[in-house]
């Protein structure tokens, strides 16, 4: 599931910050940010038209918002049953 309407690209390029652990991130490492449905820099736009990342004067430099700051510190994880969990009997 998406969230925020975010695509997946987009939440590759915020996830690349908390891998980092940075605050902003300069074009040249943005375009080195892979993802199967499209590189870096337009999701990376993407996200600033969204208010999640504010480019500098130069639009050489991205950084986080507290929009995207706030998206970081959600620690998702996907729903699973343990393998050594006890089921329910009925």
């Amino acid at each position: 599931m998406l969230i925020k309407g975010m695509t997946e690209p987009e939440i590759r390029v915020l996830q690349e910050y908390r891998r980092l652990a940075v605050e902003e991130l300069d074009l040249a490492a943005i375009r080195q940010i892979r993802h199967p449905a499209g590189g870096g820099e337009g999701p990376a736009w993407s996200l600033g038209e969204k208010g999640f990342l504010t480019p500098d004067e130069s639009r050489q430099r991205l950084t986080l918002t507290e929009k995207a700051r706030e998206f970081l510190a959600i620690d998702a994880r996907p729903l699973y049953e343990e393998s050594g969990a006890a089921s329910p009997e009925t």
